[in-house]
């Protein structure tokens, strides 16, 4: 173990020099101050933590998701227990839409960039997760995963990006997962989705970046929300239970911060997550049959204790 970690360290020492230097220069930092950001999935979990830190940030906050009561709860709270000044911060507008409902997305966009008549910032949060044996999972959960964490995101992406390419400036921000760069045992459906996700967002970064709408994905790893709870099993059922792995993540509001880091100076790829997880995606890359065994290890190891 001892002789791989050394063949890892001599790969990835150069290539982690060159993303730093990359990532830390030559990127102008953005003022949040008055920009218009779309935040989906707002009502619960890193989308609310999301509200919470650009709000404080002073910017003019569109909160959408599917739950309008819990919207309000966010806006509530996000107007009386926020430590601001109120002369830096805009009361947030709410905006009740479902991603996966195409016939009514162009109506409820075309409404939101009126709100403000120009949209700054989309932060692609909504999603949900999966646990599940491929052997025994429901196409319909194949499908429903790539509706919601896929096929939506970019709906929406699609409409709002004429809006940005007018303005001729704008940023789209996709919150991935770790599951996105590297995949795991029992996570086919999630996974699958997210690395759909992830071509995608290079592709349209590679398409609008002399257009003036930059992109940028953030891939995190566990963060201590009922993502997990509210997983949909195999069979379509919920999973209904927060795992160890996602009790003991970051803090929805660590993430948050990190986003909104992101985004002022404008990162395109970033993974929040342990120098381990990190790890994986190198290994992954140049020692693929080391990787294949760890995985299957941990396959073992999830079927042992599920038995």
């Amino acid at each position: 173990m001892a002789l791989v970690w050394k063949i890892a360290g001599s790969f990835l020492l150069p290539i982690t020099i060159v993303y730093l230097l990359i990532r830390f220069c030559g990127r102008k930092k953005l003022c949040l101050r008055n920009k218009v950001v779309l935040i989906t999935g707002a009502s619960s979990g890193l989308g609310e933590a999301c509200a919470h830190a650009f709000y404080r940030a002073g910017c003019k906050l569109i909160l959408a998701g599917r739950r309008g009561k819990e919207l309000q709860r966010v806006k509530d709270d996000l107007l009386t227990k926020t430590d601001v000044k109120n002369d830096k911060v805009h009361p947030p507008e709410l905006a009740v839409l479902d991603i996966t409902d195409a016939s009514s997305l162009q109506e409820k966009m075309a409404s939101i960039v009126a709100l403000y008549g120009v949209l700054d910032i989309l932060i692609n949060n909504a999603g949900i997760s999966y646990r599940g044996e491929i052997e025994h999972t429901n196409m319909d959960v194949y499908r429903k995963l790539m509706e919601v964490n896929f096929f939506g995101q970019i709906a929406l992406t699609k409409e709002i990006l004429p809006v940005m390419v007018q303005q001729k400036k704008g940023m789209i921000v996709f919150i991935s997962s770790m599951q996105g760069k590297v995949s795991i045992p029992y996570r086919s459906a999630y996974s699958s989705a997210k690395h759909a996700l992830q071509a995608f967002s290079d592709c349209l970064r590679a398409e609008t970046a002399e257009r003036g709408v930059d992109v940028c994905v953030v891939s995190p790893g566990y963060i201590s929300t009922n993502l997990s709870r509210n997983a949909v099993r195999g069979d379509g059922s919920l999973h209904g239970v927060i795992d160890k792995t996602t009790a003991s993540g970051m803090t929805p509001q660590e993430a948050a911060q990190a986003v909104l880091q992101t985004v002022t100076y404008r990162h395109q790829d970033v993974v929040l997550s342990s120098i381990t997880h990190k790890l994986a995606i190198y290994i992954r890359t140049l020692l693929p049959s080391l990787f294949f065994w760890i995985m299957l290890k941990r396959a073992k190891k999830y079927r042992d204790e599920n038995k």
